[in-house]
């Protein structure tokens, strides 16, 4: 009996063994994101099933992101950080919450406008902050450069979101760069006096607001338009269909550009993986769901923008990199203050 019992405990030492075995061979990497789009969610299980790796997806706002990696420190299950705005990856950077990392295929890929200088951290899908203008009661040929939108003739006019919003920071923050303070100052000053409500609402609802007469001009984010335009709701559908848009700075500077992008963990437990993600984020495949699904400009140059951008035409970029969004957003908050932007 006694024998029995040695062997039955033995065999379930051996059974035991095996299952922490298979569980320290299963690979799992940790994603932080901000991101909520069914387009990512898509693309999470096709890496799952392409690579093996199981995916731990942590959804949360940017800050709250940021802020939880900070107080976990070494201790952070983070391999990678997603979030839109070249401005909140840079705080990431700025606190020491990234790591470089490299990669022959991300080089091949993204140009280096659209990356950190350090190799921490990559842009995936661009963005462009334009105008969007009432098809019914503005002339596209009125329109020019954002300077234009600080001069009399669209008094009243103007709707935007407030200064609190990371996207109107990164403006300002690119206009500081290409143009200097006392310029950009003068811009906020005059888009404020121009403004024909109190900023309020996210980038759609300003197109909501110009479909109701509001306003006339409204500074939006490309894809919001994309969004609107294949919304289920009428109303919204509507509204996309009132604008028209028009991108600023072609005979200058070019339009202002920013990202969804992606950095290492500083403390990744599983680097190499974290790359092989970032890899797979970059590539043609799924570079087209990017584009296609939530009407964002892919940073892969061998993939085309969705038919709805491509009905907009081809515009010049501004090349500015993306680190000066970061490093002049403390000044551009300080302007927006001094102006009284809401």
């Amino acid at each position: 009996m006694k024998r029995i019992i040695y062997l039955l405990l033995i065999a379930v030492s051996i059974i035991g063994c095996k299952s922490d075995n298979k569980k320290e061979s299963e690979k799992i990497l940790t994603v932080y994101t901000h991101r909520h789009y069914e387009s990512d969610q898509e693309l999470f299980k096709r890496f799952e099933k392409e690579s093996g790796i199981k995916l731990n997806v942590v959804n949360a706002s940017a800050d709250e992101l940021i802020q939880k990696m900070s107080l976990e420190g070494e201790q952070s299950p983070a391999d990678v950080l997603i979030t839109v705005d070249a401005g909140r990856l840079y705080r990431a950077k700025s606190q020491d919450l990234l790591q470089s990392f490299s990669s022959k295929l991300v080089d091949s890929i993204v140009p280096k406008y659209l990356k950190d200088e350090d190799g921490q951290w990559v842009g995936l899908t661009k963005r462009a902050r334009v105008i969007a203008y009432s098809k019914d009661r503005v002339d596209s040929t009125q329109l020019s450069t954002y300077a234009n939108l600080a001069t009399e003739k669209w008094n009243n006019k103007i709707m935007v979101r407030s200064s609190s919003n990371i996207y109107n920071q990164s403006l300002l923050a690119s206009i500081i760069a290409n143009q200097g303070e006392e310029f950009a100052e003068e811009w906020a000053q005059g888009v404020v006096e121009n403004m024909a409500r109190v900023p309020k609402g996210n980038d759609r609802d300003q197109v909501k607001a110009l479909a109701n007469n509001e306003g006339d001009l409204a500074i939006v984010n490309t894809y919001y338009i994309g969004k609107l335009l294949n919304s289920e709701d009428k109303s919204e559908v509507e509204a996309g269909k009132s604008v028209s848009i028009f991108f600023p700075n072609q005979e200058t500077t070019g339009t202002h550009i920013n990202v969804s992008g992606i950095g290492v963990a500083k403390y990744s437990p599983n680097k190499d993986d974290a790359i092989k993600f970032i890899e797979f984020l970059l590539q043609e495949e799924a570079q087209n769901i990017f584009a296609g699904s939530n009407f964002e400009y892919p940073v892969n140059s061998n993939v085309e923008p969705s038919e709805i951008l491509k009905s907009w035409g081809d515009f010049k970029e501004d090349n500015l990199s993306l680190n000066k969004l970061g490093e002049y957003n403390k000044e551009a908050v300080i302007i927006f203050d001094k102006v009284g932007w809401k």
